[in-house]
């Protein structure tokens, strides 16, 4: 067998194992850094009032844990995160409330889908998620997303979700 044949079966064997699918609105996120000119960024101070995504699934707290994960990954960004995953905020107008009196320029809210290992031998992991930014000033919506990921048996659901994320918020 060639180095070429060799090459594009190793490719067909591990994009197999790992799909992704995302669907993004046509605004993107704010950015937090700025071209000031062609050799410095300026850092914007871009405050999110994080709340607990809702969990559809059959997996308690799933929405914590994504939430938590989420929380980690804007904080890594370098978006200033007030989070309030540990209360429950029913709806977006109350969300909404509380983003007001944090402070904060956005609010993200969303759901959990699909948070689970696949039956099977592998066990993949697979996690599907939606989440929307809203203006706090006037709560119209920013920025949404859809996505879903699984992938190989030796993952583990906490980092298919933090790539998943990752993936997302760069769209």
């Amino acid at each position: 067998m060639s180095k070429i044949g060799l090459v594009l079966m190793v490719i067909f064997f591990v994009s197999g194992c790992s799909t992704s699918t995302i669907t993004v609105t046509e605004n993107h996120l704010p950015k937090v850094y700025k071209d000031h000119n062609e050799t410095h960024e300026i850092k914007r101070k871009i405050k999110i009032s994080l709340f607990r995504l809702n969990n559809y699934t059959d997996t308690p707290k799933a929405g914590l844990r994504a939430a938590n994960i989420l929380e980690g990954v804007l904080r890594s960004k370098g978006y200033i995160v007030k989070t309030h995953i540990k209360k429950k905020y029913p709806t977006i107008k109350q969300a909404r409330k509380q983003a007001k009196k944090d402070k904060s320029h956005f609010f993200m809210y969303g759901g959990v889908s699909e948070w689970r290992y696949k039956t099977g031998i592998d066990g993949e992991p697979a996690v599907s998620v939606q989440l929307s930014l809203y203006k706090t000033k006037n709560g119209k919506l920013k920025w949404s997303a859809s996505g879903s990921d699984s992938d190989w048996g030796n993952g583990s659901i906490g980092t298919t979700a933090q790539d998943l994320f990752e993936d997302m918020l760069r769209q």
